[in-house]
């Protein structure tokens, strides 16, 4: 039976956790069981970069010629390695504060929890993960999911799209947010993407409100990235075409996708985290 010293280390410890490390990772315990990792077997030895030893890296991966240049210490990465590593990406733009009923979380909510929930089962099973747009190389164990937790409660990557970067070949990237940009803007960014190899998933979260348009009546719809307001007398005249312009948007992101191999998905904020979470690994473990 631990001691009350031990009890109060760990209390003390636990709550210096963000809260939002804390559910990500109850999160990941729950869909944990049954999955696999996604460690593979085999060395490429084509050069990618030199990058600044971080905690946690071998030290026989020093690579003591280029760090003898500089006052920092440099592991070499070759392609494969760097391939291995998951660059994710939130939605940080206005738009993912809405939550129609105070008993949902808001969209940026579910989307930090997914994004960290998914970086806890890749780190456990040895991948490298890093946000997108962070500047910050990929990491793997401990410290990377406490920087990433650190980043998204920071509010990290304010935008509705990424910012290109160039990542390596065939590695993977996941983006989670709703998605709502226009359909041009995405397809140019990820066929960009898909053209230097990489492979990539989207996920789409959405308010049940925004799928169903509940409302009725006179209502004054107020934007979240300082958009003008727009009233309507009567929503429910507009509903059936809302829900089709909704529907086009997704069947274009779904052909998008399939046109170059990635994937893509949906979730609701009234939905269960496990599902969503648990849909995402697999496919990263199948590829």
């Amino acid at each position: 039976m631990a001691g009350p010293a031990l009890r109060h280390r760990a209390e003390a410890a636990s709550l210096a956790l963000p809260p939002l490390l804390i559910a990500a990772e109850r999160v990941a315990a729950a869909v944990v069981q049954g999955t696999h990792g996604r460690r593979r077997t085999g060395q490429g030895e084509t050069f990618w970069q030199f990058r600044q030893y971080e905690p946690g890296d071998p030290v026989t991966r020093i690579d003591w010629r280029e760090t003898a240049k500089t006052q920092q210490v440099y592991v070499r990465e070759t392609e494969w390695e760097a391939a291995q590593s998951v660059y994710l990406w939130r939605d940080g733009s206005g738009s993912m504060d809405y939550a129609s009923n105070v008993n949902l979380p808001t969209k940026r909510e579910r989307a930090d929890l997914l994004t960290l929930a998914l970086a806890s089962l890749l780190v456990r099973g040895g991948e490298r993960v890093t946000l997108m747009g962070s500047g910050l190389t990929p990491g793997y164990g401990r410290t990377a999911l406490d920087r990433l937790a650190l980043l998204l409660e920071r509010g990290a990557t304010a935008s509705d799209l990424p910012t290109y970067e160039k990542l390596p070949r065939h590695g993977q990237v996941i983006w989670i947010g709703d998605l709502l940009a226009p359909l041009e803007a995405t397809a140019a960014l990820v066929l960009r993407y898909a053209d230097a190899g990489l492979k990539g998933h989207l996920l789409q979260i959405l308010d049940p409100a925004e799928e169903s348009l509940p409302f009725a009546g006179r209502v004054r719809f107020e934007g979240l990235e300082d958009e003008n307001s727009l009233l309507i007398s009567r929503v429910e005249s507009i509903r059936a075409g809302y829900a089709e312009r909704l529907r086009r948007h997704r069947d274009g992101l779904a052909a998008l996708t399939r046109g170059v191999g990635w994937t893509f998905a949906t979730h609701r904020t009234d939905q269960s985290p496990q599902h969503a979470l648990l849909g995402l690994y697999q496919i990263l473990a199948e590829r």
